[in-house]
């Protein structure tokens, strides 16, 4: 129903309007006609890990084909249905679309394979039982509050220093586990308490549509960039006719008119309509039963006929040797790092060189050898940031690594692998 969520919505009336606006650090003051969110939108915006979605993978490997979807096209389509649903229920867009912007900044490249690759290169203390150490959602709160900056009127680099609702909304918001009736959780946390993905709810109900709409968003369109591709073969229009069939009947009729070629807009717009009209604050975030079914089998045909497909597994086989390669490569460095010479290990790889230096120097208390001795040029370069790295304990500069390589596009980190194994 319109605007029937409007009286939980995250406004200065709700009760958690104080928390919800709250900064870490306060940012500076400037004549402004923005909102709060509507700040965070803009300081996600321009921030480089944002930039550089264009260039991660969201199904396709490294894709050169400008019609097939990006991990910020990702990003872009989550953000739209999510302001659409928040719109119509009444909900503040602003910080939904503030949300959905940033929600992946943590991503790995290579997709959900990289992800699983970084994981795995990190030490497992705790045994195989243990939470994941690398994730991405919390990877894109870690990124949001300690990496990602941006000039301050007098040029200094300066944190995101974003709001707690946004924060919150890009630690929880994995759309991979399947639930009905999302509400939001009632009280403020310490988000870094949280050790695994998509166990706790978001803080508002615009976190929540969030979640949902990652969902929504990539649904169809992964079937749509297979096509592109010619992965799917006859037996798997079958099986969408079968799916369509078994759940939707004849309301799935117009999103699969011939069942073989997905309608990604109307899948969407048929998906965001049974959500509106089947949620309410009482029941929560829900589609109805035919839906929800509908969008249960839909995901296990993509795993089936498309993230598993053959082509697919191939690419990651070059993927974890890429990613693996310059793991070893970053941490042979280890040694030259403490004495201030990353520079010499890594004077043979030039792009590689200069962009894990400066990581360095921004985000761990590294320090360059000069003629001067030892030197923190974080001055020197006007970096405002904390030393969340400490290079003289082997664990954390292996996460330094880590979070390092997170950062990298698919192209940049197949370039730099290039530069380690060509000779």
């Amino acid at each position: 129903m319109k605007n029937s969520f409007f009286d939980v919505r995250c406004d200065e009336k709700s009760e958690k309007w104080e928390m919800a606006i709250k900064r870490e650090i306060p940012i500076y003051l400037r004549n402004d006609i923005r909102s709060e969110f509507e700040r965070d939108y803009t300081r996600i915006l321009h921030c480089d890990a944002y930039r550089r979605l264009k260039h991660k993978t969201q199904v396709f490997y490294a894709t050169k084909n400008d019609h097939v979807c990006t991990r910020m096209e990702h990003v872009m389509h989550v953000a739209s249905v999510a302001t659409t649903i928040c719109k119509f229920l009444g909900l503040n867009e602003k910080l939904a679309e503030a949300i959905a912007l940033g929600h992946d900044i943590g991503h790995a490249p290579f997709g959900h394979h990289g992800e699983d690759c970084l994981n795995l290169l990190m030490e497992q203390k705790e045994g195989a039982n243990a939470p994941k150490k690398f994730w991405h959602e919390r990877n894109s709160l870690f990124f949001a509050d300690y990496i990602e900056t941006l000039p301050d009127p007098d040029g200094i680099q300066q944190p995101l220093n974003l709001t707690y609702a946004v924060r919150d909304g890009l630690i929880c918001h994995c759309g991979e586990i399947d639930q009905q009736g999302i509400k939001p959780r009632t009280d403020a946390m310490d988000l870094y308490s949280i050790k695994r993905p998509g166990l706790i709810q978001p803080f508002t109900w615009e976190g929540c549509v969030v979640k949902v709409a990652d969902k929504i968003a990539y649904l169809g369109r992964d079937i749509e960039d297979a096509r592109q591709y010619h992965i799917l073969d006859m037996a798997a229009y079958r099986h969408i006719r079968e799916i369509v069939a078994s759940t939707l009947n004849a309301k799935g009729s117009h999103a699969f008119r011939s069942g073989k070629a997905v309608n990604t807009t109307v899948l969407i717009n048929d998906l965001i309509v049974d959500l509106c009209e089947q949620s309410s604050p009482e029941k929560g975030l829900c589609f109805s039963d035919e839906y929800f079914k509908f969008i249960l089998e839909l995901k296990k045909f993509n795993i089936a006929h498309i993230y598993n497909h053959w082509r697919l597994r191939e690419f990651t086989v070059y993927a974890s040797n890429c990613l693996q390669t310059i793991f070893r490569t970053l941490m042979r460095t280890y040694d030259y790092a403490l004495n201030g010479r990353v520079e010499r290990a890594l004077r043979y790889f030039p792009n590689l060189s200069g962009t894990f230096e400066n990581w360095l120097i921004k985000h761990s208390n590294y320090k360059v050898l000069s003629s001067n001795g030892l030197i923190d040029k974080k001055k020197v370069l006007r970096y405002n940031t904390e030393s969340v790295f400490n290079i003289e304990d082997r664990e954390s500069y292996e996460k330094c690594v880590i979070e390092f390589i997170s950062g990298m596009t698919d192209s940049f980190a197949m370039q730099v692998f290039g530069e380690i194994i060509e000779f």
